[in-house]
């Protein structure tokens, strides 16, 4: 009861408590301003500076916390959202919104064979054994390649339940699911590929992706702390933005201008001041960072001069 109190008036803000978006997640709430301090085994954070607190969770649960309403804003993976989503009865909409890509922990779920079998179609694996983490969207995936109409929520009730019918045997397995093949336990594996190095070490190739993922804001359709929850979401996308662009400037003569900001329009426009040169002017505008070098070759090509590339800390754009 002591612990409810103390988090009364606080947005409850659920982060992963480790794996492979718990980093860039830390990184993000710095750029943000969200200052804390993580006391050691211990998963809940007090911020200094907002009425907020930090819930450590494992990334699979965030989705079922936020969408039971029992924290207002989480960051997690899409296919986790997507997972949580696959559980729901057929008739309850997710009460679950993403607020937004947050541009990292790209990775796709897969279906996996081993590299040397003669399994080339996810259907010659209908009827055989899976091992996966994500129960829900591989009996999902499955179902509907064994023509059970409606797939896995049409197909039942009770979210505990397996699909009738289904021939496939999807078996859950909360780690290592890349060993289930060559132990003996799976003829094919679902999981998560980032890299592709570890499908490969396990002798694994991917055979078809059942959800394309990124880490995602995610907030609650039962929150009430709405106010808060625009800031938080409106810093975080500062950050990306500032991740993403670059601050490129230069001189151009006005002659040259039409063509120069074509190669740069900025988000919404270039900013441009005249110099004292009457025919010169300055151009200041925002480019995607992988872009850089070719632009600055493209408008050195145009007459521009002067050019310079500036890193930007934080920023709020339209």
């Amino acid at each position: 009861m002591e612990l409810v109190n103390h988090l009364e008036d606080r947005l409850l803000f659920a982060v992963p408590k480790k794996g492979r978006l718990q980093a860039a997640t830390l990184d993000l709430l710095s750029g943000s301003d969200i200052q804390f301090r993580r006391e050691a085994r211990l998963d809940i954070a007090l911020v200094k500076n907002l009425p907020i607190a930090l819930i450590f969770l494992p990334a699979a649960d965030i989705p079922t916390f936020v969408g039971e309403g029992k924290v207002d804003l989480g960051i997690t993976g899409r296919d986790q959202v997507a997972e949580h989503d696959a559980k729901l009865p057929f008739d309850q909409p997710s009460t679950v919104e993403e607020v937004m890509d947050l541009g990292f922990g790209n990775c796709r779920l897969q279906v996996q064979v081993p590299e040397r079998g003669d399994l080339n179609d996810p259907s010659q694996l209908t009827g055989k054994n899976i091992v996966t983490s994500f129960t829900a969207l591989t009996e999902d995936y499955f179902a509907k390649l064994e023509g059970i109409a409606g797939g896995r929520k049409e197909s039942i009730n009770n979210t505990a339940s397996p699909v009738p019918n289904l021939k496939t045997q999807i078996r859950f397995v909360g780690g290592s699911v890349e060993a289930a093949c060559a132990l003996g336990v799976a003829d094919g594996i679902v999981d998560l590929v980032e890299s592709g190095e570890t499908m490969k070490a396990a002798g694994l190739k991917a055979i078809a992706t059942v959800v394309e993922s990124t880490a995602v804001l995610i907030k609650s359709k039962q929150s009430s702390n709405l106010k808060l929850v625009d800031l938080i979401a409106a810093r975080i996308k500062g950050v990306i933005t500032a991740q993403k662009y670059i601050l490129c400037q230069y001189n151009v003569p006005r002659s040259k201008l039409a063509r120069a900001t074509s190669i740069t329009p900025g988000k919404r426009a270039p900013s441009i001041t005249t110099l004292e040169e009457s025919e010169w002017v300055a151009v200041s505008s925002m480019v995607e960072k992988k872009e850089i070098a070719t632009v600055m070759d493209r408008l050195t090509a145009v007459g521009a001069t002067d050019i310079l590339v500036l890193e930007i800390a934080n920023s709020r754009t339209g």
